[in-house]
């Protein structure tokens, strides 16, 4: 069944690169390496964004849609599970920080947008520091409260990561807006395949093991390069 227009509505405004989470804030280890040289041109930054969405979606894009389908049930136990699982599995600080950061800014919003039991307790034990919110959770907690499907709420995911990532290559590598809206076209007509490669994976099966970008954010965080958070 199709969408209907306002709950098309919320999937642009929850994908929106203007939604006052802080993307622009962060590059996902691109500032390291187009500092490194690892990223110099459309032709690598599509390789980097790439391997970012593929990754995030076996970790992220993965605790997204258990979270999602755990707040359809209204299982909040299950939703800090998951919660906290997904923090524990980041092994750099900087990813952690994006994560909790994003999440937190998030979680206040979607308080105020879709005003629930659920989301108004998710948000007091974020404040009280009981949980970490994830971004990533807290997608999937909006996208039950608005009622969209889990489609939906894996292709905002993995817009969301190469968005950011394309939109802070524009302000640090050699590349134009042409370059990036085609990168994102791509990458974009790729998601139909990862989703049907994850959606039926558990908690118990996500993986994280990038140490390229681990030691990436190290570098980031101990240099000079401090234009973006991450």
């Amino acid at each position: 069944m199709a969408q209907s227009i306002s709950k098309l509505s919320y999937l642009i405004q929850f994908s929106d690169s203007a939604f006052p989470v802080g993307t622009f804030s962060f590059s996902n280890g691109l500032e390291t390496a187009a500092y490194e040289g690892l990223v110099h041109d459309a032709k690598s930054l599509e390789e980097y964004a790439r391997s970012a969405a593929l990754q995030g979606a076996y970790t992220d894009g993965v605790c997204a849609l258990l979270a999602f389908r755990a707040a359809k049930k209204k299982k909040f136990d299950e939703i800090v599970r998951i919660d906290k699982a997904l923090n524990m599995v980041k092994m750099n600080d900087e990813a952690r920080l994006m994560l909790t950061r994003m999440g937190k800014k998030m979680a206040e919003l979607i308080v105020r947008l879709f005003p629930s039991e659920l989301s108004s307790r998710f948000l007091a034990e974020v404040n009280a520091e009981n949980i970490p919110g994830c971004f990533p959770i807290v997608q999937g907690l909006a996208f039950a409260e608005a009622g969209l499907d889990e489609r939906s709420l894996f292709a905002s995911h993995q817009y969301g990561i190469v968005n950011m990532i394309l939109g802070a290559a524009l302000r640090i590598v050699r590349v134009s807006h042409y370059d990036t809206q085609e990168i994102l076209y791509r990458l974009g007509a790729e998601a139909d395949e990862l989703y049907d490669k994850v959606k039926e994976m558990t908690l118990e099966e996500i993986h994280c093991f990038v140490p390229e970008m681990d030691i990436m954010a190290s570098m980031h965080e101990k240099g000079n390069m401090r234009m973006f958070m991450s």
